[in-house]
């Protein structure tokens, strides 16, 4: 069967999964044959010798299964970063994150930042990438996601800018001269009913604690405590007035929410007073 047919038959798979199934099919099928996007237009007609291993995949996806995990791969800022399971996923609301980030940091000479929970990496190695003199902290409580974001720092060329650390929180971290942190930490309520595919992500890097901003507030707090000027976070759609509540105790210059593509509330820059 060609490559063509092929795309055609198991697309009829996923019709009920994605609203792209033959993409997702093409998707599959160069990550089995280590191909690009053009070479597949320019050998669409020709036999594909690897169907066992692509209905495997299929059938994984038919239930749902992240295709960023089958694929081992996933776009972000324009980026391809190496993603495994155990790891969450990019999201590309988080790059908008990263542009509150640079809107600070490109003020900042040399910037020295802290980065909590790294997971695959993304945020370190985009500022790493866009920042020539700064210097990155990435920790992370998943040994597993430290191994992931190192490989990405490699792979794009930024590993001798960001220092991993395995650490919960600031408990491993000594150093008090950070200018910035930044985090996507987990957030989510103990009790939300995830979607089916993200059921297939780490709990740890997804759930917050009972009421979900838990962890949120232990970071806006330690990092005020240690007198660290900026703390930027993604949060959850639903926690603005809890965490601007809590802010409130704190002695601070300026505190914007900012909203995602969907016109949901999703981060916070904050300013504290040194």
């Amino acid at each position: 069967m060609t490559i063509k047919n092929t795309v055609k038959e198991y697309a009829k798979y996923l019709k009920n999964i994605t609203h792209i199934p033959a993409k997702e099919i093409e998707m599959l099928i160069l990550h089995l044959l280590e191909k690009n996007v053009i070479w597949l237009h320019l050998h669409y007609n020709d036999e594909f010798t690897k169907e066992k291993e692509l209905k495997t995949l299929v059938l994984k996806r038919e239930k749902n299964f992240p295709l960023e995990y089958l694929i081992k791969k996933a776009s972000f800022y324009g980026e391809v970063f190496h993603v495994e399971e155990g790891v969450l996923i990019p999201r590309p609301e988080t790059e908008l994150l990263i542009d509150k980030a640079l809107s600070i940091l490109d003020n900042i000479a040399a910037p020295k930042i802290l980065e909590i929970g790294v997971g695959s990496g993304i945020i370190s190695v985009i500022l790493a990438r866009l920042i020539p003199n700064i210097k990155i902290v990435a920790i992370d409580i998943n040994p597993k996601a430290l191994i992931l974001a190192e490989k990405n720092a490699q792979y794009h060329e930024v590993n001798e800018k960001i220092e991993f650390i395995n650490s919960d929180l600031f408990e491993n971290i000594d150093s008090q001269d950070f200018d910035m942190v930044i985090s996507n930490p987990p957030y989510i309520k103990k009790d939300y009913v995830l979607e089916q595919n993200v059921k297939y992500e780490p709990a740890l890097a997804l759930f917050g604690g009972e009421e979900g901003d838990e962890l949120l507030k232990k970071i806006i707090e330690e990092t005020q405590q240690r007198g660290i000027k900026y703390l930027l976070c993604e949060m959850g759609y639903d926690q603005k007035e809890s965490l601007g509540n809590f802010i409130k105790k704190f002695s601070h210059e300026k505190l914007e929410f900012y909203k995602d593509y969907e016109n949901f509330d999703r981060g916070f820059s904050l300013n504290f007073k040194k």
